[in-house]
């Protein structure tokens, strides 16, 4: 787990705005469901089947399901946004409005972008060519770095020490790959090598376009395509990068520097901007001396190409037709996408990447609810207070690990909404008339942001998305639970829902999202955040035993053909699933409605409980992206979510009258039951 559980809830990076349910004529729609299926038989077909079937995967999407259906009806109130800053020509100079109108002025100005060609990076790549030594290829990876350019051979950032997390630390970690998974170069099945031929076209293409002939080209492909080849054989496996002990290694430099002589790190650290540093963590050592050896074997011409590699790539998607087209037929081989998303669309959502604390006030001020805040406030206190019982009733758990899980659960910190303290992004120049220009001084800004955080108390007002995000997340190092604005909507939240279906969407959210910090790797963390062991070692012995059987259940879902889920790898959102939905439920039976059997279009409480649940998880998606998503994403395929939590519980038997027979039961004594 990293130190922020990024898209721990949803894994889709989009936004949103009022997209309310109250004006459709029901929050849970049999028109919706398969009522020809039996709930015990396959839940996912009986609660979301004929929306399945009446929608597919539009031609501009890789999978298409609610979370879809939100972000694009809710892209284009952002779209009215940024369009409407970018027409006012009276805001004021350095205003909010004036700064996000300029950006998405120069972004959606393509008739200069298709005029300039590659001629922004041009000077760019004239600059690899004067390059020496390996030292010289050293400190220009980092100038790349800390100029918005590139981020070449590893990862680098400023964040929290999980042992001591009122400090921040230098890290280091692997990287240097291009592919979306270490597998993709070293494995030889067929969706492995048709990426990598898709990927040798791609680098070949704009090597070409930059002024190689064909038969350079295609030699600078080969060389990066080895580089990275050996840059991927070094990497630990995202499995094994779930494990917070084993990639926390704390090194002073002096010594790191034993293990990587060909890098100097404290002549590297000045390049980086973070001056003498004593201390520095790194998440897989073995991946740096196997890069120092490549820095001793590798020769000098063939770095350059790697470096010229990593501008190009860096650069495409934002430079003229050719490098754009040629970057979407790319990942059109490995998501299977139809056509190209639309440039307004992608402009909207780089706005928010890029400047995001600027169109995020203009999104508040505009959409965000206050009510919708102190609901949210409600469920969250109401969720706690059901954890907490929920813990209490343990069976397997001993007294005192109980208090040490009932101390961090109270030390949960929630935010909701939007930061308490916006960033102003302060020196970041931004003008109407330079597209690649202003990314890369966002780049270079963001990166100046980070480093400056050396030596300074740790910022607990900041949020690790945008307001306009719908998703959600848990922080282990803050202890903090985040929702930001964008995921207050319908399906997950509408103020005019009955408390079943609210409860089911966003209070199963609230629970995920405080169960991270009782799954297999947040779990290790303490109330203060601190990488920590609070367990006796027999309830650490129980709850490791729990876990391999959910894993066990979660590597019996076959997603396509051969692959199946990743138990393992999707551990910790799986326990986020059972825990949070376990917790919505205890928190909904306080309510009203939770303890009545009122029938709203034609389902009693319980079963609104969990079909609200389950509509959140409905979607198709395209086969190319659920073989990419089994290898990239930590949670498991919508339809296995849907069913993966309530097959445990005793609730969703009774709700639905599931008995043996059905092909989803489970024997009560093989329910897992966690927290």
């Amino acid at each position: 787990m990293n130190t922020i559980c990024k898209a721990c809830f949803a894994v889709l990076g989009i936004m949103a705005v009022s997209y309310s349910a109250s004006a459709q004529q029901k929050f849970i729609d049999p028109a919706n469901m398969d009522l020809s299926v039996r709930p015990g038989d396959d839940f996912y077909k009986y609660a979301s089947g004929k929306w399945v079937k009446n929608n597919p995967v539009p031609a501009k999407e890789t999978r298409w399901g609610s979370f879809n259906q939100l972000r694009d009806f809710n892209i284009n109130a952002v779209k009215g946004l940024v369009e409407n800053a970018a027409a006012d020509k009276s805001a004021p100079a350095g205003s909010v409005k004036r700064r996000v109108g300029d950006f998405y002025r120069a972004a959606m100005d393509s008739i200069a972008i298709e005029k300039l060609g590659y001629t922004p990076i041009k000077a760019e790549l004239e600059k690899i060519k004067q390059l020496k030594s390996t030292v010289d290829i050293l400190n220009h990876a980092a100038y790349l770095r800390t100029n918005g350019l590139a981020s070449p051979m590893f990862s680098f950032g400023v964040s929290q020490d999980k042992k001591n997390v009122n400090k921040y630390l230098p890290q280091l970690g692997q990287g240097g790959t291009t592919l979306p998974d270490r597998d993709y170069y070293l494995k030889d099945d067929s969706r492995s090598v048709k990426i990598r031929e898709a990927y040798t076209t791609y680098m070949t293409a704009l090597f070409k376009l930059t002024g190689s002939t064909e038969t350079q080209a295609s030699k600078k492909a080969s060389v990066v395509m080895a580089i990275e080849k050996q840059l991927a054989d070094a990497q630990m496996s995202r499995l094994e990068m779930r494990d917070p002990y084993k990639t926390y290694n704390k090194f002073t430099l002096t010594d790191f520097n034993k293990s990587t002589p060909a890098i100097s790190w404290s002549s590297l650290f000045n390049q980086l901007l973070v001056g003498q540093q004593d201390t520095v963590l790194v998440s897989s050592p073995k991946f740096f001396v196997s890069l120092n050896g490549l820095l001793e074997s590798v020769s000098l011409p063939d770095w350059q190409t790697y470096l010229e590699w990593n501008i190009l790539k860096s650069a495409a998607p934002n430079l003229s037709s050719p490098f754009v087209n040629a970057t979407f037929a790319f990942n059109q081989a490995q998501t299977g996408q139809k056509v190209q998303t639309p440039r307004w669309q992608r402009m909207s959502q780089l706005t928010d990447g890029t400047i995001g604390d600027l169109l995020g006030q203009l999104y508040v001020a505009k959409y965000f609810k206050s009510d919708a805040k102190v609901r949210m406030d409600e469920l969250i206190e109401n969720l706690r207070k059901a954890f907490a019982i929920r813990i209490k009733n343990l069976d397997w758990m001993s007294d005192v690990t109980k208090q040490q899980a009932l101390d961090k659960l109270h030390a949960f910190v929630p935010k909701i909404g939007y930061p308490s303290k916006w960033r102003n992004y302060d020196g970041l120049a931004i003008r109407p008339d330079t597209y690649l220009q202003n990314l890369r001084n966002a780049g270079t800004w963001a990166y100046q942001e980070m480093v400056a955080q050396l030596g300074k108390p740790v910022d607990r007002t900041r949020f690790g998305m945008t307001p306009p995000t719908v998703n959600a997340y848990y922080s282990a190092t803050m202890n903090e639970i985040v929702f930001p604005a964008g995921i207050l909507q319908f399906p997950f939240f509408d103020p005019n829902a009955d408390d079943a279906v609210n409860y089911g969407g966003i209070g199963a959210v609230i629970g995920h999202e405080m169960s991270h910090g009782f799954d297999d790797s947040g779990s290790q963390y303490d109330k203060d955040g601190n990488l920590r062991n609070w367990w006796t070692s027999e309830d650490r012995e129980k709850f490791d035993a729990k876990t391999k059987l959910l894993g066990e259940q979660f590597d019996s879902y076959k997603v396509l053909d051969t692959i199946s889920v990743n138990g393992k790898f999707t551990m910790g959102e799986n326990i986020g699933d059972l825990g949070g939905l376990n917790a919505a439920y205890e928190a909904f039976k306080m309510t009203k409605q939770g303890q009545s059997d009122e029938k709203i279009d034609g389902f009693i409480p319980d079963q609104r409980f969990f079909l609200s649940w389950a509509q959140v998880w409905r979607g198709n998606v395209l086969p190319e992206s659920a073989a990419q998503l089994v290898k990239t994403d930590p949670h498991s395929p919508g339809q296995f979510r849907t069913i993966g939590a309530p097959v445990n519980m005793d609730a969703w038997y009774k709700a639905f009258d599931v008995k043996p027979g059905d092909k989803l039961y489970k024997k009560p004594e093989d329910r897992i039951r966690l927290w």
